[in-house]
């Protein structure tokens, strides 16, 4: 190794694999980063004039934790020079190693022609398998007799959590793998590594409060190093690139309905979206998505199965805080909408609740907002099952985009798993509000993007108002499920249910009992 860095066993363990792809990590504190870093920096300087690569998902990332541990950790004396402006270290050798981020998902081509020995990617799971496997094809050295690899370090949860677990942990290829009859799993060695592995901080006390204090979810993820604690992801269709577009890549119209969403809270925080429903006959590569589907910059094409769809939900806007009170939330809201015309604002029900003879929190809420020219909130609706379901098959068809400035919702659907306790349903969790948001949006404001809640093929289409069903029919004398079981022609499990909850609400409104006729007096 280095006199400079003497690693602790399990690193050293991790570098002395021979693996061509490695994952170094689970728990929080094991030292993978500067693992990750020594990494680069040993294989630089044992093959001249080779060139090395270490990035993070977004460069405040790289500035915290590679870079800083670069200008604390490595002596001047160890390298040539050191490029601020372009993160590049140039090694006495000629080797170099470049710092770099990829915060959007087609940043990965800015490498497009570039050959890299050694590239290592710092929390591997806050990237997407595109990404990685683009970045694989560009691990390659001319250099004769080197042995170019890459590596990953991280923890469990986020973005990536799917497949890395698939590669590393499970062992298989994950959906969406090219040429997964090529996978070799002799190739993928994980080094599983926990906090009590680090010896400076195993008997840290604090340290070890602070990740026993975390929510459970993270708890097991950050402390146990727990692959399992996401088992049974509820969005497992939820891909970055194929349902996140950058905001400049969007042209909403101004006249196309627009509305917003709201999840209230206080200790809680209180998140609110924007949502705005593109028509059909707009759903197209050049009046859309103004680079998907083209010639990027770098010369890479980047196909989308998006505009396949024939009308389709943006959230478009986020604004997640927590401690505003009504007013504030209500003023916050009205500022961010601009002079934009915002149809329907649909809130969380229990925030119509009068809890004290103080008027509640839809009342001040909506006064602000009405006073700034938008709508006073309406209930959304909390079907939770349903709305879940609905969410699913919108990602599944292709009919809901985020976009990337809505940070936190992206960051929370992988995280989201099934209750154990009622399947259908996702488990309660901290960071769960720009999930709730969402779906009081998608569900609420289906009808406003000319979308129902489900038809017999599982399908999002264009449809009449949300609550109608056409063709729902019942007799008397039937029993009322058998009536609902044979009118559902759907096949798989989500649409199934979607659509047996629609026709049980139709059936209960035909066999309301009608209000008796109102006696007219002579």
């Amino acid at each position: 190794m280095s006199a400079h860095y003497q690693p602790f066993p399990r690193q050293r363990e991790f570098h002395v694999s021979r693996a061509k792809y490695r994952l170094f990590g689970g728990a929080a504190g094991p030292g993978k980063t500067k693992a990750l870093l020594w990494e680069a920096i040993l294989q630089a300087n044992e093959t001249p004039g080779c060139d090395t690569l270490l990035l993070r998902r977004t460069y405040p990332e790289l500035e915290t934790s590679l870079l800083a541990y670069f200008r604390r950790d490595v002596p001047r004396a160890l390298y040539r020079s050191y490029n601020e402006s372009k993160h590049v270290v140039t090694w006495h050798n000629g080797s170099t190693t470049r710092f770099g981020y990829c915060r959007n998902e087609n940043d990965v081509y800015q490498y497009q022609g570039a050959e890299f020995l050694f590239i290592g990617i710092d929390e591997l799971t806050h990237f997407t398998l595109k990404q990685w496997q683009f970045l694989t094809s560009r691990n390659r050295c001319p250099v004769r007799r080197s042995y170019p690899c890459m590596a990953g370090a991280t923890n469990p949860g986020n973005i990536g959590h799917a497949w890395v677990k698939a590669l590393w942990v499970d062992h298989v290829p994950p959906p969406g793998f090219e040429r997964a009859e090529r996978y070799d799993p002799r190739e993928y060695d994980f080094i599983r590594a926990r906090l009590d592995d680090n010896p400076i901080y195993a008997n840290d006390a604090a340290y070890r409060r602070t990740l026993e204090a975390l929510p459970e979810h993270l708890r097991q993820a950050f402390l146990e190093g727990d692959w399992n604690v996401f088992a049974g992801q509820y969005f497992d269709v939820f891909d970055v690139g194929r349902h996140t577009a950058r905001p400049e890549e969007l042209r909403l119209e101004p006249w196309w309905p627009r509305w917003i969403s709201v999840d209230w809270g206080f200790q809680h925080p209180s998140a609110v979206y924007w949502h705005c429903a593109v028509p059909a006959e707009s759903v197209t590569r050049d009046s859309w998505f103004v680079t998907r589907g083209r010639e990027s910059d770098r010369g890479a094409s980047h196909e989308s199965s998006v505009t396949s769809h024939p009308s389709r939900i943006v959230t478009y806007r986020e604004f997640v805080q927590n401690g505003l009170s009504p007013r504030m939330l209500g003023q916050a809201i009205a500022e961010r909408s601009g002079r934009e015309r915002i149809g329907e604002v649909f809130l969380s029900p229990d925030a119509f609740a009068h809890r004290t003879a103080e008027a509640s929190i839809a009342e001040q809420l909506g006064e602000v907002l009405a006073a700034n020219g938008l709508p006073r909130p309406a209930p959304a609706d909390d079907d939770r099952v349903g709305g879940w379901q609905w969410m699913y098959q919108l990602l599944e068809n292709d009919a809901w985009v985020i976009t990337e400035n809505c940070a936190r919702l992206v960051e929370c659907l992988p995280l989201l798993v099934r209750d154990d306790r009622k399947i259908e349903d996702i488990r309660k969790m901290d960071g769960d509000d720009a999930a709730d948001a969402a779906r009081y949006g998608l569900v609420s404001g289906a009808r406003l993007a000319g979308l129902t809640m489900g038809d017999g093929d599982g399908r999002a289409r264009r449809a009449v108002p949300l609550q109608a069903d056409a063709g729902a029919h019942f007799v008397t004398g039937m029993p009322l499920g058998e009536q609902i079981a044979r009118q559902v022609s759907a096949t798989d499990a989500t649409s199934r249910a979607i659509h047996f909850q629609r026709l049980e609400s139709e059936a209960q409104k035909h066999f309301r009992p009608k209000k008796l006729p109102r006696r007219r007096w002579p």
